[in-house]
């Protein structure tokens, strides 16, 4: 009978300390999400030790090759706005398609910071995988590399097409800017630079 409390007692201690540590692990995380730009040049450092460590052991090509296909998936999600509007005009709003149409914003299937995520968690696996030579299968890498390239050509045409169709951009570059006051000023500048 004592064991069996001791059981439930270490049971409990042992899931009260993956809790915290998933608090914490969470509480991190989400003090990254507002900086974006840190976030993306960790994940490009990943992208650059897993390229190198490939390229060192000369092997794990079917790991890149399904790490690609996954990004790739990723970067479909990325782009597409959360309702298709080829998919059923009736299920939703609508992307704007003339110019007296209500504006309605962008809003993607998959958000930037779910898909640095999921990329950067990839990234991890994979170059965890590459540890393991039961994952290094010897395949003839340039078929992958030309199959990977023509399968990323076609979605990309597709996906721009699409974009060509709805009229729609998955980027704003910077915040828009509005003239204001000092743009009506007769003689002024829009930059509000002056003369000295």
């Amino acid at each position: 009978m004592e064991g069996i409390v001791g059981g439930n007692a270490a049971s409990a201690a042992t899931l009260d300390q993956w809790r915290q540590y998933s608090r914490l692990y969470q509480f991190y995380l989400d003090k990254a999400t507002p900086h974006a730009t840190y976030r993306w040049i960790g994940t490009g450092t990943l992208v650059f030790l897993f390229i190198l460590r490939v390229f060192y052991l000369q092997g794990f090509y079917i790991i890149a090759y399904g790490l690609g296909i996954y990004v790739l998936n990723l970067l479909i999600g990325f782009l597409s706005p959360l309702v298709d509007p080829e998919a059923d005009p009736t299920d939703g709003p609508m992307l704007p398609t003339k110019g007296s149409d209500e504006f309605k914003p962008f809003i993607r299937r998959l958000p930037e910071f779910k898909f640095w995520y999921a990329i950067t968690k990839a990234f991890l696996i994979s170059i965890l995988l590459t540890f393991f030579s039961i994952f290094d299968i010897p395949v003839f890498w340039p078929i992958l590399l030309f199959y990977w390239l023509m399968l990323f050509t076609m979605t990309m045409k597709r996906q721009i097409m699409h974009m060509i169709k709805y009229k729609y951009i998955p980027f704003s570059i910077g915040k828009q800017k509005y003239g204001g006051k000092n743009s009506s000023r007769a003689g002024g500048s829009v930059g509000g630079s002056r003369a000295d």
